[in-house]
């Protein structure tokens, strides 16, 4: 028989009890209004998660109360140069004022499935250098340097287009092989012509009673792809703001189950010492023939209903702000606007997005003014979320 020495089988049974007992956290997530809220995602940070010892985030798992598992994504929220995750998220439905358990704990590495996915963006260099983006509900694009060159149909233009998908599958690459995305062949289409317009929830600076716009982007970097989040970034060249230069680079994030996207404008003024300029971004909505708008200053949004083209349904848009941020609402020749205040710290956030009739999800326009109204009492009071080790 193999004696253990008496030093190694005090380390043994001092360290025994570490190694046997996985770390545990209970995560309390609580719905403070008195609205039922689905797909709201919960965010748990790299500092929230130390107790866990993991030796990345992508190994977190979450289960709810009934101990089932949880899809959870990890994001990267600041483009290390190793692209390593500070948090992770994962989704729930909340029904009003509830309160919710998870348990949270460290394992495999998550791997997902194609199916699991439900946000996905990518550059695109064969198209012209167009961004697009799209989660299980909307989809968008946007338009990179390219296209200003392209002598087929040039366009200089950093709106934000629309477009209409109707199936909770990710499209967008399908749409782009076939190359035939301006008819429905039954999961949506390119109905939208957003032009130099803002498009659905585009943004440039106001300054002497009108709006100075960005040319389209110029880089493009992604922070994290899916399955619940896309998050991506686009830097914009300077571009003249009355008398002034203003650089822009714009974050868009868009998590699954959402008809909006959050975009932050984080801006660099080129002047002289002491020369800086007070900012006010005007974000907005294309007008069109027909529509249907209102301002709803107290809560914070503005929001429109109107027809889509090629007599392909109806469709509402929005915009969503803080609204102590938000001087007033306006228009141009192009545009519903609102004006909202950029802080010292010249970094302005906001939402904006579309729902589309035909999608199932937003079938009239009182659908979709009560879905911009409960989401914007819903950014005012996020799911609120405490964390104890178990």
């Amino acid at each position: 028989m193999k004696i253990i020495p008496q030093s190694l089988l005090a380390v043994s049974l001092v360290t025994l009890p570490f190694v046997s007992q996985a770390a545990q956290l209970t995560v309390t997530a609580v719905n403070k209004l008195n609205l039922a809220r689905a797909n709201q995602t919960i965010e748990l940070t790299e500092k929230q998660l130390e107790p866990l010892g993991a030796k990345e985030l992508g190994a977190v798992h979450v289960k709810d109360l009934a101990g089932k598992e949880l899809i959870v994504q990890a994001v990267d929220t600041d483009f290390d140069a190793y692209r390593k995750a500070d948090m992770v998220i994962f989704q729930a439905d909340f029904a009003p004022n509830e309160t919710k358990t998870f348990t949270v704990t460290t394992g495999g590495k998550q791997v997902f499935k194609k199916e699991q996915y439900k946000a996905f963006g990518r550059f695109n260099r064969e198209r012209f250098d167009d961004f697009v983006w799209e989660n299980d509900r909307i989809a968008h694009r946007t338009y990179g340097a390219g296209l200003e060159t392209w002598q087929g149909e040039p366009l200089s233009s950093s709106t934000i287009d629309i477009w209409s998908k109707r199936t909770p599958r990710m499209v967008v690459n399908d749409w782009y092989l076939s190359d035939d995305y301006h008819t429905d062949h039954g999961d949506g289409a390119d109905f939208y012509s957003a032009g130099p317009s803002r498009g659905c929830g585009g943004n440039g600076l106001w300054a002497a009673e009108r709006l100075w716009t960005s040319r389209n982007f110029v880089n493009s970097r992604v922070l994290a792809n899916g399955p619940i989040r896309v998050v991506f970034e686009l830097e914009y060249a300077p571009f003249l703001v009355d008398n002034i230069s203003v650089s822009e680079v714009k974050r868009v994030s868009l998590d699954a189950g959402s008809q909006l996207d959050r975009f932050q404008s984080t801006y660099k003024q080129f002047t002289r010492p002491g020369q800086t300029q007070k900012l006010t971004t005007g974000i907005g909505l294309k007008k069109t023939g027909g529509e249907k708008v209102e301002f709803n200053a107290e809560r914070g949004w503005l929001e429109k209903w109107e027809k889509v083209e090629k007599n392909a349904g109806e469709q509402g848009l929005a915009i969503v702000a803080d609204p102590k941020s938000i001087e007033k609402q306006t228009e141009d020749k192009l545009n519903q606007l609102i004006l909202v205040k950029v802080p010292e710290s010249n970094v302005v956030s906001y939402w904006a997005g579309f729902g589309w009739d035909k999608a199932g999800q937003i079938p009239s326009a009182d659908t979709w003014k009560k879905y911009v109204d409960e989401f914007a009492q819903g950014a005012a009071s996020p799911i609120e979320v405490s964390m104890a080790e178990k």
